[in-house]
């Protein structure tokens, strides 16, 4: 797939880290983040498919993105940028929203993008969540768009 990940999430019991390392350079996976039309191509789990993606890129702007997932459930997803430091760093809140615009649970993500020459070694903090249990689902998620992103950012 041209990535090689290792997940672990024994740094607390309710944080999450991943680093992968992408066949593409820093700055294009950087990209790959911070642009809906590049987001919207890979993001969310195996079968899943990206109905909007917005986004305000700036400290303080906000994103969300809507996914529905196979069996045609309708996910949304929404935050605010904290700290971006292109193209090295990315910090931001991560919720789910429900119909009605209610956010649930807030994390907060944070992405740190190491420039390997033509490759990128990229570390996925998020925390701190309400159980292990959602922890665990959101291993086999982010596990999943990230085998999306490794793809993606070697046709682009």
């Amino acid at each position: 797939m041209g990535a090689k990940s290792n997940a672990t999430s024994d740094t607390a019991p309710r944080e999450l880290v991943i680093t992968r390392i992408f066949d593409a350079p820093r700055s294009l996976v950087f990209r790959a983040w911070t642009h809906p039309d590049h987001l919207k191509r890979w993001w969310g789990p195996h079968g899943f498919t990206v109905l909007a993606c917005a986004m305000d890129f700036r400290v303080g702007g906000g994103w969300s993105l809507s996914m529905q997932s196979p069996a045609g459930v309708v996910d949304r997803q929404q935050g605010v940028f904290r700290e971006i430091v292109e193209p090295e760093r990315l910090v931001f809140t991560y919720a789910f929203e429900d119909e009605k615009g209610r956010r649930g649970h807030e994390t907060i993500v944070t992405l740190s993008f190491a420039d390997l020459g033509s490759k990128t070694e990229l570390t996925l903090r998020q925390a701190v969540f309400e159980s292990v249990a959602v922890r665990d689902d959101h291993v086999r998620g982010w596990g999943e768009a990230l085998d999306h992103l490794a793809e993606y950012v070697t046709k682009v």
